[in-house]
């Protein structure tokens, strides 16, 4: 055997790994095409002008839903997310429980958004009144970040508890008691919040779409590529 003879790879490898690529650049267009579609039910979602629905523990909610919801604030046991960014400023989500019944897992209120001061938060900012009353807010659920080190919740035993994007469950762990499945994010005609902006994402279906372009035009200059080379052989043959 020739020592110096050169190796040559197979002459179909090269179709293989591009059908590959191919199949491949469809599957990710598909897979934005779908998630755009999931943005703009959720925004659709989201601009539903229908009146407050009465909630009571245990009934069904779909995300960005009206509700109305009767309760005592538990003023003692709050919790302050930090690192919340808005309009590019530092600040502070505010969490408080809202007890519906002794039994009943704690409704988490996100009563809207304070800019951090350079002095620190004053707490008097987040009293309450201790009587019963009806909240109105959307569907939605607490903050998520993409990687966090350390402890979600400060292990102090005082209150207000401050956190970094914990979750439902650190919550529940930290109060001693179960939480609902969502949380409410106050009306911002609520008088008892501070600023609410709230937006089902600012990554919106037209992105995705534009993506999805992207990858299926890959996929189609690929395969017009593959088509062509191997067309080119085959009448060079």
């Amino acid at each position: 055997m020739n020592e110096n003879s050169e190796k040559t790879l197979p002459s179909w490898l090269p179709l293989v790994i591009g059908s590959l690529l191919v199949i491949q650049f469809a599957g990710l267009g598909a897979w934005q095409v779908s998630r755009g579609m999931e943005k703009r039910a959720t925004q659709y979602m989201y601009q539903d002008e229908s009146s407050f629905s009465a909630w009571r523990d245990g009934a069904e909610v779909r995300p960005y839903q009206r509700l109305k919801v009767e309760g005592q604030f538990d003023s003692e046991h709050q919790i302050v997310l930090e690192n919340i960014i808005l309009h590019s400023r530092y600040g502070y989500y505010v969490i408080t429980p809202l007890i519906l019944a002794e039994d009943a897992p704690v409704l988490l209120v996100n009563r809207g958004w304070i800019e951090k001061p350079r002095e620190g938060l004053d707490h008097s900012l987040l009293d309450l009144p201790t009587e019963s009353m009806t909240i109105r807010g959307r569907v939605g659920a607490l903050p998520k970040a993409g990687y966090k080190m350390g402890e979600a919740v400060t292990a102090s035993a005082s209150w207000p508890k401050y956190a970094v994007y914990p979750s439902a469950e650190e919550v529940a762990a930290s109060l001693g008691r179960d939480v609902q499945s969502f949380v409410l994010l106050m009306d911002h005609e609520e008088e008892l919040g501070f600023y609410r902006h709230w937006v089902p994402t600012e990554f919106g279906p037209g992105k995705h779409f534009g993506y999805a372009l992207q990858w299926f035009s890959m996929g189609a200059v690929l395969a017009g590529l593959l088509i062509w080379n191997y067309r080119r052989k085959r009448f060079d043959s």
